[in-house]
């Protein structure tokens, strides 16, 4: 028995999903590709801010020291020498 026209067509459109099926595919490990790119880029860019961050907090800190030091080293000269 001779498959109809309908079922040749319903058997092509079935071969092209599953090769669109198998491109898209493809093309989604590609885009993951480049999001595991931009993932890492970002996290570089963190690890960098976050190291630019800790050093101007010690310097804050660091000079936050200097100034009460000195306020308090006023005071007791004040209270020293009048």
């Amino acid at each position: 028995m001779e498959a109809s026209s309908t079922d040749k067509r319903i058997d092509d459109l079935s071969g092209r999903v599953g090769r669109f099926e198998d491109r898209f595919e493809r093309f989604e490990d590609k885009v993951e590709a480049g999001f595991d790119k931009v993932d890492k880029r970002f996290e570089r860019f963190e690890d960098n801010v976050d190291g630019r961050f800790t050093r101007l907090e010690s310097k804050v800190d660091t000079t936050n020291r200097t100034i009460w030091a000195g306020i308090f080293a006023a005071a007791i000269i004040k209270v020293l020498f009048g």
